[in-house]
């Protein structure tokens, strides 16, 4: 018997300097928010540096994979729209429109980003 109070007694002190996280959901939002604002703070940044004719090779290479992508034909003309993160909206884990600059590109060439180059398509 004294043994099994021993051995009791031991687990307890062996186990009283662990930690056991069950939820660990607010340092995974923590480090999704930070990663998010990094690829923001770097899409912006490469964004702002853009100049009309850059190739769509050269920004996709840059940026990645858009988080968004739409194609249309207007007047015979081919455009492409690439939508990258730029901004926080909503807190809800996923990215929309709402949070992307588009870039528009006719023939594999940038025309124009924003707002207004989707206007005037």
């Amino acid at each position: 018997m004294s043994k099994l109070v021993f051995a009791g007694l031991a687990s307890l002190f062996i186990l009283q300097g662990c930690v056991i996280s069950v939820n660990d959901d607010d340092h995974d939002r923590g480090n999704y928010y930070h990663s998010e604002k990094k690829r923001e703070q770097k899409n912006k940044s490469y964004i702002a540096t853009l100049s009309a004719g850059t190739d769509i090779s050269l920004v996709k290479s840059a940026l990645g994979t858009p988080d968004f992508s739409e194609m249309l034909m207007k007047e015979d003309k081919e455009y492409k729209v690439l939508f990258y993160r730029t901004q926080h909206v909503h807190s809800d884990g996923n990215t929309s429109k709402d949070e992307c600059t588009p870039l528009v590109f006719n023939n594999g060439e940038l025309v124009g980003y924003g707002d207004t180059a989707i206007q005037h398509l």
